[in-house]
């Protein structure tokens, strides 16, 4: 007997009720609004309880605007959930104007940001409370929960731009004016101290009681540029150059070393606020001989530290046909022994005539250097110099040594 096999009974689908407890948008909406004033209530309770930014009186100015902002908010929500797709641009404004507010304030985001997440808690917490009390499906509760995120998602974004967009402009701002009190620091005749601190204020930038100014050797490569936001840098002038606050001050000899190791230049003289073109102008004059060789070109070069080389560069024209005068008698030497006997006699006076510590700077015995001092005496003829004319000789002799190896007027040797 054949077995015939009929396929399995096909289950009846019947049309998926929608479930009894589940309303239409409008009448979701209808739900919630008589309900408004008590979430507000409690949201803007709950906000001055836990930011301490927004723990304003509820009846000051501040504490209403917090409540007409909760209150906005809220109505759009309800408004969204009953599928009036209202315009996002009110709220969104609203929100970009509370960043920016706290941008101008100095303060983060962080207080806002806490606002808006007990916003949501104490939402999510109503949402619950009221699924379980009137029976509504998840999907009622999934519906309130998807809007409530992409209203606070948005705001959140709105604030956050608003913050953005016056922390950019304060910062060019900031720039503008650090760029203007720069100039200020540098100017030739000096600004007023008091214009000074009140531009150093406005460019939120700590005015020191001194100064010093860094001219560098040009160019300056990109690399180069990173500075602490204490040093003010005028990158673009065509002789770049630092102002440095507080040069001699506790730490600034690491601030400079990085800085100079990047970089070489040279630092001014430290100076009072006012008095920075001083200490640029002879920075500016230590580049220069930095340029030339007759400065060094690595480390923290100081106009201070090099104050002969400077003092005769300074009236170069004049130290040339003067040394003639006072180093004639050594001019009659070779050209090699002549600047042995040159560098001799200068270290000599520097160390007070003493010949032991000559020696150690030269590293000689201390008897050399007292035979090179004899025979420097007796192309003299008798003293070398007299105290009245010692400092000529040593600033002639550093001149010869310094510009004019082989002769002291520059000329060179017939």
């Amino acid at each position: 007997m054949a077995i015939t096999q009929h396929p399995p009974a096909r289950r009846r689908r019947h049309p998926r009720r929608r479930h009894a407890g589940l309303p239409a948008q409008d009448g979701l909406a209808a739900l919630l609004r008589p309900h408004l004033d008590s979430v507000i209530d409690e949201i803007t309770r709950e906000i001055r309880a836990q930011v301490p930014e927004y723990a304003q009186p509820p009846d000051s100015e501040a504490g209403r605007r917090m409540r007409r902002t909760i209150a906005a908010t809220i109505e759009h929500f309800v408004a969204t959930v009953g599928g009036d797709a209202p315009d996002w641009d009110a709220l969104t404004a609203a929100y970009a104007r509370l960043g920016a507010r706290e941008a101008r304030r100095g303060r983060g985001l962080d207080g806002l940001q806490t606002a808006i997440r007990l916003s949501s808690q104490v939402a999510c917490r109503r949402f619950i409370d009221q699924a379980y009390r009137l029976g509504w499906p998840r999907e009622t509760l999934a519906l309130l929960t998807d809007s409530l995120f992409l209203l606070l998602g948005k705001v959140a974004n709105a604030a956050a731009e608003g913050y953005a967009a016056v922390q950019e402009d304060m910062a060019t701002e900031r720039e503008r004016l650090r760029g203007r009190l720069r100039d200020l620091l540098v100017n030739d005749p000096p600004t007023s101290l008091d214009a000074l601190a009140d531009l150093a204020r406005a460019a939120d930038w700590e005015a020191p009681r001194t100064i010093g100014v860094v001219a560098l050797r040009t160019p300056v490569g990109t690399a180069s540029r990173v500075v602490p936001p204490t040093i003010l840098a005028a990158w673009d002038d065509a002789a770049p150059y630092l102002v440095v606050p507080d040069p001699d001050g506790p730490g600034q000899d690491r601030v400079l070393a990085a800085l100079l190791d990047r970089h070489p230049g040279v630092l001014g003289p430290t100076v009072p606020l006012n008095q920075g073109a001083v200490s640029l102008r002879w920075a500016r004059r230590g580049v220069a001989l930095m340029e030339r060789g007759l400065l060094p070109a690595g480390g923290v070069v100081r106009c201070v530290e090099n104050l002969a080389t400077l003092a005769a560069a300074s009236c170069e024209e004049l130290v040339g046909p003067a040394a003639a005068r006072y180093l004639g008698p050594l001019m009659t030497l070779p050209p090699p022994r002549r600047r042995s006997m040159a560098e001799t006699l200068l270290t000599y006076l520097n160390c007070g005539d003493n010949a032991v510590a000559a020696g150690e700077t030269l590293h000689v015995h201390p008897q050399t250097v007292r035979y090179r001092i004899r025979a420097v005496q007796e192309l003299y003829g008798g003293e070398i110099s007299t105290p009245g004319t010692r400092l000529d000789l040593m600033i002639a002799l550093h001149a010869y040594l310094r510009y004019a190896a082989d002769d002291p007027s520059g000329r060179s040797p017939n």
